[in-house]
């Protein structure tokens, strides 16, 4: 059994005063990195995600100007900028894979990124051996939604640790951890 830590999106423009911030967003990221601290023997590999969008362009309809805040967003996490980088509270050095998703195309699943190199999710879970997973990270209703549902769908034992995710709304947050349990993932506490 090898089990990985997704950490899903701990960016800045996800947390307090960033273009899409997260209520509690900030104090995600300092967690995840004092359970790391404490008790980082408990994944085999840590894998941290970032959205990473093109300055060009609307990345595929992800991005407008008149944004419904279902499928399309005001500009965020654009490569390059400050808002794209991890929380500072993100010790970035515990983690041992980066990948990103969204370039030039809207992601929401850590399972549509790759690393720099072009090493897709499936391919790095595949040779690391990853029977196990445990999701945190940013945001409950989104990212961290899709990323489990995937992680489940491709037949990985998945957690959510609770008291590491944040949502953008109480109420579609509640109802992801819903949906995540009627599709057969744990909903824990770290």
């Amino acid at each position: 059994m090898t089990t990985a830590l997704f950490v899903i999106d701990v960016q800045n423009d996800f947390t307090e005063g960033g273009a899409l911030a997260v209520t509690g967003g900030a104090s995600v990221a300092a967690r995840v990195t004092e359970l790391l601290r404490r008790d980082r023997s408990r994944w085999d590999v840590v894998v941290a995600s970032r959205d990473w969008h093109d300055d060009q362009g609307d990345n595929g309809g992800h991005f407008s100007a008149e944004p419904d805040y279902v499928d399309s967003w005001p500009p965020h996490c654009v490569r390059g900028t400050t808002g794209a980088e991890y929380h500072p509270d993100l010790d970035v050095a515990l983690v041992d894979e980066h990948v990103r998703k969204g370039t030039g195309t809207p992601a929401y699943s850590i399972f549509e990124a790759a690393t720099e190199s072009g090493e897709s999710l499936v391919d790095l879970v595949a040779r690391h051996g990853v029977t196990d997973v445990d999701v945190v990270g940013l945001a409950t209703d989104h990212c961290v939604r899709a990323s489990a549902l995937d992680a489940a769908q491709a037949g990985l034992r998945v957690r959510v640790l609770t008291d590491l995710v944040a949502g953008v709304a109480e109420g579609p947050s509640a109802a992801a951890l819903d949906e995540l349990r009627a599709a057969g993932v744990e909903t824990v506490r770290s």
